[in-house]
């Protein structure tokens, strides 16, 4: 049915990929406090069902019906039982679904009708013989069809019951108040192909057709799987692929599968049919700790044509089925799982899957990765995702079709109604009751069993092998060990289960996957690479893994990205199953490729979009995305990814000149374009502009987007800012900044975090409270506000500095000055002078004339300005005393000691990475590297320096990642930006006081770094000017620090935060210098071993210093 917004792909086939959540209407959701659930609760819950992975919905009978039989006695197959709600409540519901993604699947009850039902009613009265009386199955003999089985053998003693107005007796393989219809009778036929077009025009993707093997009966047969079954079957299927697209039959057909396939036909019947045999023997390999019965019956199981896929259940949700065992295995596993006899019912166990497991957390976690890994489509029934319990006292089958369980609150949450008036009473079993077992509950512990459904529901959509793939059985010799392979395509997926209650070694013939690389899916971590051997594993009690298995090669990662395609519509790109590609498919590798993205090392597990706000007024149509960042090691990031469409000519503009900036091609009908990242979207950056100027708040799925300005923002006029032309500044890295004319500028963080951003915080208290004249002043700020959570920052608005570039460039055109002279003078500068360290007492004399000359007299005096500028923005920060997020705190003895045990964290965490690559590093650094590693006790009694003497100096706000790149030059000044600290650190810790050494350390650190650059970058260097110039650069290190130390120094003076003797002084800036190399060394280890030389050199130097 058409509806704008929904989204549901053109795939034929997309009953083999998807999840199915099996519920109960009426035990789903009430919203009216009848006591009974209805659509519009449904509707309410869908985004629970979206977020647990399910793609599809099985719907019970929720038509009008007398509910002997749980509703599968329909009284009429043309509307929806009042309890329930109305049609247009079933409408709105399939369009919400859509919307999301999700298909409807519902019964379709082909056998019987309720004996209440106006069909049957006019039967028993219609002449004997008549078509209306042939409607159903009538006889005057309970002699007819003796071979028939009995299903419901405790409840009915024949398939035969006396109708006494009728004066015969009527045909029922099921409840007497169940009649059968007559598919012998065209009419019959007819009026069952009028239901199945006006549920399917409705936009029902498929049904479940209910008994589906009893529709024919024929003396001197079972009555069941028929020919004429298959005819009619064949009818069927031919007149709903006439009339419809994408829909699907899914037969119930308890049988064993080389019955059950029949139910396919010549791909001309069923897509699907459930696979009965295979659950109960899944509970009987977990009871007797031995694969052999899933691998028996799988075994037996015909292969089915390649349009057609099993459906697979750990309950037919009513109960755990044993029709298709042998009497054996009936005694044993009724002897097992349901000693209490009153839990059997007819040929089944009446009960959920929690209370038959023990309530055993590993067991049931292994029963749903059997029903995730083995083929066929999974169906979850609902509250198994919470493990909820049942009360198989309630009768028949209503145990276990008790209501969700919401909440801690009265009825669970499930209903507002008094207690006395729901449908059936909540689990009130201490062991499983709903104040215990909740989805509340749950949801707040990511440790719950909920939270694993959803992880492995997740996890295994992204591989098509588990819907679509082959199955082979390997056959270790432990036999408690389940271990086999899904191929599809490219995709191999290794599934090794434990299913025994003891740990298991097994040793698995992976021969011919010899070079391939296993990679556990759930962590993303690599095991040893499989080779001819056998290839041992060891799992846990009841435990499990799935492995990707791939070429070794293939396991790299790639940072050449092709532009993925995606079709559907741009307003709703981000619901339902295009949501879900984006997460899984396009998002993942895009973000690798991003500047801003600093976990490149990190191993990501999956990308979630968790908010969208959408801007579409003024020209601008824009979805801004907050991703959350998922790896297999560590917490997750938040990241910001506005979003825009662009068709046309525009599109291949943007193509051309920003092709990183587009995320995917986007296809709809005729309309062709990109989907892009707004930050290259004027309209998106003008806009941007004039919300934060109009004080706008935006509504999210979630939350909202708020804006605030500071008192410089009075300056500017809202009109006006409309007309200021904007770029993007390219420079950037971790954000992206924005440029309106040569007035503001708008930094966009790309990371986000939960909390006070130290940024705005900062920039707002220097220039605002305190008027600090060397950092741009703050005008405003967009901050991302949710209910009960802490505010995100997601932009900051400031003065624009006209400026030259930053003081690392300005550096790096020095040095390469420096190196020029140095080249032109080299015959006379036959001897390298020796200088003492910037640390040394003796590094605050003058500077020779000699070397003012060659390093410039000119950067010399602004390293010196550069060094006052920085003391005064730490006597800024000194001066605040009633501002408790500003106010200076004295250095403790326990202060020392954190101080201390955190640098030695960091080292002892460093030194072991360095152990994990020194065999990858160059040669020439292998040595150094097992020098430094040698002198850890002399680094670590470097760091216990700070603990010998209480230190008297004061803890401040500092800048927290001060370096030159930090700072702008104006071409006679210098002003300082960028006060986020280091984006390693959390929001909290950023914003902790410190020593404002920790600064000068920084900064010291990046003049050595600038030298190894200007070293690396400078053209005019012959191979065999390097040593000399290297020696040369070390002595233009020393120097130039000297020079922005003392200045510092004779700026701060007496300041509180500078220690008051001189060793102490000397011991804490050694000690922070020592920290910052060893905090770089991890960093280049990790990002750019070419480069640890930097770091290794400064750590030996440091410890020379005395």
């Amino acid at each position: 049915m058409p509806y704008e917004g929904v989204y549901l792909p053109e795939d034929p086939l997309w009953y083999k990929d998807v999840i199915i959540y099996e519920l109960h209407v009426r035990a789903f959701y009430d919203s009216n406090a009848d006591g009974v659930g209805d659509f519009k609760g449904l509707i309410e819950k869908l985004d629970y069902i979206e977020n647990l992975g399910a793609t599809a919905i099985w719907l019970l009978p929720f038509y009008p019906s007398p509910l002997k039989d749980d509703g599968y006695d329909i009284a009429n197959y043309f509307g929806i039982h009042p309890d329930y709600g109305l049609l247009r409540d079933f409408k709105e519901f399939i369009r919400e679904a859509h919307r999301r993604g999700i298909r409807v699947i519902t019964e379709l009850v082909l056998n019987h009708t309720s004996d209440r039902h106006p069909w049957f009613q006019l039967a028993r009265k219609a002449k004997s013989g008549s078509a209306m009386r042939n409607f159903y199955v009538w006889s005057d003999t309970p002699e007819t069809y003796k071979e028939a089985r009995i299903i419901f053998k405790d409840f009915e003693a024949s398939n035969w019951t006396w109708d006494t107005e009728a004066k015969a007796y009527y045909w029922h393989r099921f409840f007497s108040h169940q009649p059968d219809l007559n598919y012998n009778n065209p009419l019959v036929r007819n009026k069952i192909m009028r239901v199945i077009n006006y549920w399917l025009d409705m936009g029902v993707d498929g049904f479940r057709l209910d008994a589906v093997p009893y529709l024919f009966e024929k003396e001197g047969t079972n009555c069941e799987n028929l020919p004429e079954t298959h005819a009619f079957l064949k009818e069927l299927r031919s007149y709903i692929d006439s009339k419809f697209k994408n829909k699907m039959l899914l037969a119930e057909a308890n049988q064993w599968p080389e019955d059950a396939i029949a139910y396919f036909g010549n791909r001309d019947e069923c897509q699907m049919a459930f696979h009965f045999p295979l659950m109960p023997r899944l509970f009987m390999a977990m009871w007797m700790e031995d694969r052999f019965p899933i691998v028996d019956i799988l075994e037996q199981t015909p292969s089915v044509p390649d349009t057609c896929q099993w459906a697979f259940f750990l309950r037919n949700h009513d109960e755990l089925t044993l029709e298709m065992v042998s009497d054996e295995e009936k005694d044993y596993m009724y002897r097992v799982y349901a000693k209490d006899h009153v839990a059997r019912i007819n040929l089944g166990i009446r009960r959920r899957l929690a209370p038959l497991l023990g309530n055993n957390r590993r067991k049931m976690e292994i029963m749903n990765i059997l029903l995730l890994s083995l083929p066929g489509t999974p169906i979850i029934y609902y509250g198994d995702e919470i493990g909820m319990g049942d009360n198989y006292h309630l009768g028949d089958r209503n145990g276990v079709r008790t209501p969700m369980q919401w909440n801690v609150d009265r009825n669970g949450g499930f209903s507002r109604a008094n207690p006395q008036k729901l449908y059936l009473p909540l689990i009130l079993d201490p062991e499983f009751h709903y104040e215990a077992v909740n989805v509340e509950n749950q949801e707040k512990n990511q440790a719950s069993l909920l939270w694993w459904m959803r992880r492995v529901i997740a996890t295994r959509k992204r591989f098509k092998a588990f819907g679509r793939g082959t199955i082979e059985f390997l056959l270790p010799d432990n036999p408690k060990v389940l271990a086999f392979t899904r191929r599809y395509k490219e995709e191999i997926v290794l599934v090794v289960i434990n299913l025994s209650r003891f740990s298991q070694a097994v040793e698995l013939d992976l021969s011919k996957f010899s070079g391939y690389l296993p990679v556990e899916i759930f962590s993303g971590n690599k095991f040893p690479l499989i080779k001819e051997v056998p290839y041992l594993l060891t799992l846990g009690h009841y435990d499990y893994f799935w492995f990707a298995l791939k070429k070794e090669e293939a396991a790299r990662f790639r940072k050449i990205r092709t532009i993925p395609e995606i079709s559907g519509i741009w307003k709703t790109i981000f619901t339902g199953k295009t949501k879900e590609i984006f997460e899984r498919e396009i998002l993942p590798s895009y973000i690798k490729t991003c500047k801003y993205f600093g976990a490149k090392s990190h191993d990501m597990r999956e990308v979630k979009i968790i908010e969208n706000i959408k801007i579409k007024e003024d020209g601008c149509d824009t979805q801004i995305l907050l991703l959350e960042v998922r790896y297999a090691a560590g917490l997750s990031d938040i990241h910001l990814l506005p979003l825009s469409f662009a068709p046309g000519d525009k599109a291949e503009s943007i193509v051309i000149e920003n092709p990183y900036a587009v995320i995917a091609h986007l296809r709809h009908g005729n309309v062709e374009g990109i989907i892009y990242d707004s930050i290259n979207d004027e309209e998106f950056r003008k806009h941007f502009l004039l919300v934060l100027a109009k004080k706008h708040s935006i509504r999210g799925t979630y939350g909202e987007l708020i804006t605030y300005t500071g008192k410089y923002f009075k300056k500017y006029k809202p009109q006006e800012l409309g007309m200021i032309k904007s770029q993007v500044l390219k420079a950037e890295q971790n954000n992206s900044s924005i440029l309106y004319g040569k007035e503001l500028i708008f930094k966009l963080y790309r990371r986000l975090d939960e909390g006070i951003n130290p940024e705005p915080e900062i920039c707002k208290f220097l220039t605002e409270t305190l008027s600090f004249s060397h950092t741009p002043p703050f005008v405003g700020a967009v901050e991302y506000r949710r209910h009960g959570y802490e505010p995100i920052t997601l932009g900051m608005l400031q003065t624009f500095i006209p400026n030259e570039g930053d003081a690392w460039t300005y550096t790096l055109d020095w040095l390469g000055r420096y190196f020029g002279r140095i080249l032109a003078r080299k015959n006379e500068l036959q001897e390298i002078p020796t200088v003492p360290s910037f640390l040394s007492e003796s590094a605050f004399q003058d500077i020779p004339g000699l070397f003012q000359e060659l390093i410039g007299g000119v950067y010399l005096e602004m390293i010196g300005l550069l060094g006052r500028r920085t003391a005064e923005l730490h006597l800024a920060m000194l001066s605040e005393t009633e501002d408790v997020s500003f106010a200076p705190e004295s250095f403790s003895v326990s202060y020392q000691r954190s101080l201390y045990q955190s640098m030695q964290s960091l080292t002892k965490r460093v030194f072991s990475l360095l152990i994990k690559n020194v065999k990858n590093l160059p040669d020439n650094l292998k040595g150094l590297s097992g020098e430094i590693l040698n002198r850890e006790k002399e680094i670590m009694d470097r760091f216990r320096s700070i603990l010998k003497k209480r230190i008297s100096a004061m803890k401040i706000r500092i800048h927290g990642d001060y370096h030159l790149g930090q700072v702008l030059y104006t071409g006679n000044d210098f002003f300082i930006i960028d006060f986020e600290g280091e984006l390693a650190r959390t929001l909290s810790d950023r914003r902790l006081k410190r020593s404002p050494l920790r600064d000068i350390a920084s900064m010291i650190r990046s003049f050595r770094y600038a030298t190894h650059t200007a070293l690396s970058k400078y053209t005019p260097i012959k191979p065999e000017d390097i040593p000399v110039l290297e020696q040369w650069t070390d002595l233009w290190y020393q120097y130039v620090v000297r020079t922005f130390l003392r200045s510092y120094l004779e700026k701060v003076g007496n300041a509180s935060f500078i220690p008051d003797d001189k060793e102490t002084l000397h011991t804490m800036l050694i000690a922070y210098l020592l920290e910052r190399a060893i905090y770089e060394l991890g960093c280049e280890l990790t990002d750019r071993p070419e480069w640890v030389i930097i770091p290794l050199k400064e750590i030996k130097h440091l410890l020379e210093v005395t």
